[in-house]
């Protein structure tokens, strides 16, 4: 069995009204590589370090596909959105198995 895959990002949005067209956009790429949200937004509280505004734990059948989601043609259409609205940090990890 090959280990989960996660995205987990921290993002800080600088506008609000383009943002919306990037969350439609990504949804074509999440929905074609069965991506599960298991933390998007949310309340929080920075207990260490510095922290971007927003941050999302998004879950992959494998870290393969998380790898092929984020390269997709269709996820790269997003990120070209998400870039003109956005600043973030972006990490692709192998899930714990153990």
């Amino acid at each position: 069995m090959s280990e989960k895959g996660y995205w987990i990002a921290h993002v800080t949005v600088d506008d609000m009204e383009i943002y919306p067209d990037y969350v439609k956009a990504n949804a074509i790429a999440f929905e074609k590589y069965n991506a599960r949200f298991l933390v998007r937004g949310g309340a929080f509280e920075e207990v260490e370090g510095s922290l971007r505004d927003r941050h999302v734990v998004i879950e992959f059948d494998s870290y393969e596909t998380a790898l092929a989601c984020y390269n997709s043609p269709e996820y790269q259409q997003a990120l070209a959105i998400r870039k003109t609205c956005s600043s973030g940090d972006v990490v692709i990890i192998r899930g714990f198995v153990g």
